[in-house]
């Protein structure tokens, strides 16, 4: 028997969203949800959107399970003949024959449109196909079996084509009778506009250092230091889960005790750094992330924003000797953006990463002495 293939929508290490029973961290969104859905007012197409890995696909699962398995009626009635008072969550009984179809990927009342998996390059396509698209318009032409609600769940919407999205625009443009669209996206400014004016707009915040803990815990993957995990992903399970994998804190307080030796910082340090990160893809990834969190979060910090807590022992000294005002915070928000568009670059042409990551660190550790100038190409070090 062959593995399955991967999942486009499934965070590596985390359970995939439909298997996921509880959502921690978004009562306010899961609320107005279910405010308009006992007003009558259900909308045919919801926008979930907020940053990435703060559960908006497990929102729309679980939003889809809900009206799949809820009567058309809302609640029934009461013992008396009654109306039932309307759903106070969007719990489902696991062992309710739609969550039982549903984690199986067998609900025929459901389509799932998200990037296929190419057995050939071994990979998920770039995009979701238009064919895809075309796929779901044949799913929304049979009227279900039993008369009931449908569902579609785009995860992500902006990974359609240019060509799909407007074939989906179509459909929410005329929606068909009892179908809800559910599209997830991290981007929405990447949606054509028409399509996000069709939809109602459910808005997932960062989870606090408490709901992260407590995701994080359900996932297998709990956080021996919350507060600080939280203010390194941004609040992101998805983020958090990564960088528990990577051993992401340690490397960034391993990064913070270079930067406190800014601006001459140990050489011998910045090399063995540059090495480790070019150890295969995901390292190397890990310490780009997390040196663009480093001068994100020392620009906060000049900038005279709400105190960070820490995400490493002394990182708040760190950050307040290097950014003591509003012109270093300037300084430092504009090597990130430089340094940023470096490192695309460089991956574009596939340069040498350790020579990437040696680069950027020593950039930075020049910045120090004068932080309120953003270093040019021609005036900082180079990495030899």
């Amino acid at each position: 028997m062959t593995d399955p293939a991967p999942e486009a929508d499934r965070a590596p290490g985390a359970p995939h969203p439909r298997e996921t029973a509880v959502l921690h961290g978004q009562g306010a969104a899961e609320a107005a949800f279910l405010a308009a859905f006992a007003a009558g007012r259900l909308h045919h197409a919801w926008l979930l959107t907020g940053p990435r890995g703060v559960g908006k696909a497990t929102l729309a699962w679980r939003i889809a399970r809900f009206l799949l398995a809820t009567p058309e009626n809302g609640g029934g009635t009461s013992l008396f003949g009654d109306p039932a008072p309307p759903p106070a969550t969007l719990d489902v009984d696991p062992a309710h024959p739609v969550a039982r179809r549903i984690r199986a990927l067998a609900e025929p009342r459901l389509f799932l449109l998200r990037r296929p998996w190419d057995e050939d390059r071994k990979r998920h396509a770039a995009a979701i196909p238009v064919d895809a698209v075309r796929k779901m318009q044949g799913f929304l032409r049979l009227s279900a079996a039993d008369g009931g609600r449908r569902a579609v769940i785009v995860d992500a919407a902006e990974e359609m084509t240019a060509e799909g999205a407007n074939a989906i625009l179509k459909q929410l443009e005329e929606p068909p009778r009892g179908v809800t669209f559910l599209l997830v996206s991290h981007q929405p400014a990447r949606l054509l506009p028409t399509v996000r004016s069709r939809c109602r707009r459910l808005t997932l915040a960062p989870l606090a250092p408490a709901d992260l803990a407590a995701a994080l815990a359900a996932a297998g993957a709990p956080a021996a230091d919350p507060a600080a995990l939280a203010a390194l992903s941004g609040g992101s399970a998805g983020e958090a889960l990564r960088l528990i994998e990577g051993e992401g804190p340690a490397l960034y307080a391993r990064l913070v005790r270079f930067f406190a030796g800014s601006p001459r910082a140990d050489r011998t340090e910045a090399i063995a750094l540059a090495e480790a990160a070019a150890r295969g893809a995901e390292a190397f990834d890990l310490t780009l992330y997390l040196a663009e969190r480093f001068l994100a979060r020392t620009a906060r910090t000049g900038a005279g924003g709400a105190p960070l807590p820490e995400a490493a022992p002394g990182e708040a000294a760190v950050m307040a000797r290097l950014a003591p005002d509003a012109r270093a915070a300037q300084g430092w928000a504009g090597l990130a953006q430089t340094l940023a568009a470096r490192a695309r670059a460089g991956r574009a042409v596939n340069l040498d990463p350790a020579a990437l990551v040696l680069d950027m660190l020593l950039r930075i550790d020049a910045a120090a002495a004068a932080p309120g100038r953003s270093l040019t190409s021609d005036d900082a070090p180079r990495a030899r």
